[in-house]
């Protein structure tokens, strides 16, 4: 089973049995203070963090990202459908058309 389709089936799970539940339960306040706070957790093992260390708190962001995905009805293969466009051009031209 892949990480999207088993973070949806904790949809129908119960907090005390799924931390992913409890996430998603908690709406997008909690699940956007997670990626916030793994997000700062990433950017500073990626300063002064062991490679390990840097894995580790990537997957935690990825995770929770995935997390607010589902939440929204989305899948990572659409963010990946995204970032193929974008390599079509500069990044600064990117972002400029935003």
């Amino acid at each position: 089973m892949e990480l999207g389709e088993l973070l949806e089936s904790r949809k129908s799970s119960t907090s005390e049995q799924s931390y992913t539940k409890s996430l998603l339960s908690g709406g997008p306040d909690k699940i956007g203070a997670k990626i916030r706070e793994e997000a700062g957790e990433l950017a500073d093992a990626i300063k002064s963090e062991s490679d390990e260390r840097v894995l580790s708190e990537a997957a935690d962001v990825l995770y929770h990202a995935m997390v607010g995905l589902t939440q929204r009805g989305l899948t990572l293969r659409q963010v990946i459908e995204v970032l193929a466009k974008r390599t079509k051009q500069s990044g600064h031209q990117e972002k400029a058309s935003r």
